[in-house]
């Protein structure tokens, strides 16, 4: 469960320090775009410590560390020195071709064999490009390992030549077909960033419109994003009482010898019993993280 994937830079350690006060599900250390040129090799020397840090604090989210890009000189580095850390997930960023995998999946595997018993790496693909998008499908299924994956809309729309407007139409189209790639290889689909960063207003419809679509998280890039996403993308309150009414509903219904019900004026067969089912198995789980 992935509601909110909270970015700092890599470089930022005052930044970084603060993760625990933003319940956010996932934190992200940056070496990527998050940290200029001049800065990614002094601030990919201090990933160990940093790590180390969250984790003598008690940071509650996952911790991932987003290396450079496949074409990067420094992405190899990046991967050995992030392994090195006791992380839980790789960001793989512009994720084009499954073999760009290969790299990280080789440093996990060494890693766990020369320490059993470590930490399960993950990893997180970002979808960026035309290139991406187009195979999709062929990116989120590349790997067992590979559990999750992110819309890049600024970087797709930058590669397709779009102009970026509030309502996102020109993206819309590669965003629905990333979340499909990535519910039919059965990992988590996390959702675009809004980058208008004083417009609250637009990252909760923005959150709304990606949950919307299928998502079940959202790319955030400020703290106060996050509490916004931890709540569109968790139950409401009467979602959840609907959720047991239905269910309640339809397995008397059942037991009648009925496969279908009025219930609220809506006719409820097996998908809405199983979209009710999957809002109380969320609600369960988000009540056990709290």
């Amino acid at each position: 469960m992935i509601r909110s994937l909270f970015f700092a830079p890599a470089n930022r350690h005052d930044l970084i320090i603060k993760f625990p006060r933003f319940t956010a599900d996932c934190y992200a250390i940056d070496l990527e775009d998050g940290t200029p040129p001049d800065d990614k090799v002094a601030a990919r020397g201090k990933l160990e410590a940093a790590v180390n840090n969250l984790r003598e604090m008690g940071v509650q989210g996952l911790i991932y560390v987003r290396v450079n890009e496949p074409q990067s000189h420094h992405f190899i580095q990046d991967i050995q020195a992030a392994v090195a850390c006791d992380i839980d997930g790789l960001i793989l960023p512009k994720f084009e071709r499954k073999e760009e995998l290969f790299p990280m999946l080789h440093t996990i595997l060494r890693k766990e064999a020369e320490q059993p018993g470590c930490r399960r790496i993950e990893i997180m693909g970002g979808i960026e490009s035309m290139r991406g998008v187009v195979d999709a499908v062929q990116i989120c299924s590349a790997d067992a390992r590979m559990t999750s994956v992110y819309f890049g809309a600024e970087d797709f729309a930058a590669d397709i030549g779009a102009r970026r407007t509030k309502s996102g139409e020109e993206v819309l189209l590669a965003r629905s077909q990333v979340v499909l790639a990535a519910k039919v290889s059965r990992i988590l689909p996390i959702d675009q960033a809004v980058v208008d960063i004083r417009d609250d207003v637009q990252c909760k419809q923005d959150a709304e419109k990606g949950r919307d679509l299928g998502y079940i998280g959202k790319i955030c890039v400020l703290p106060r994003q996050v509490q916004i996403c931890n709540s569109v993308f968790a139950p409401q309150a009467e979602e959840i009482e609907a959720a047991k009414e239905l269910i309640a509903a339809y397995t008397q219904a059942v037991q009648n010898g009925h496969g279908t019900i009025d219930f609220r004026g809506k006719m409820i067969d097996g998908p809405l019993l199983k979209r009710a089912q999957a809002t109380l198995t969320m609600a369960h789980q988000l009540a056990s993280k709290s």
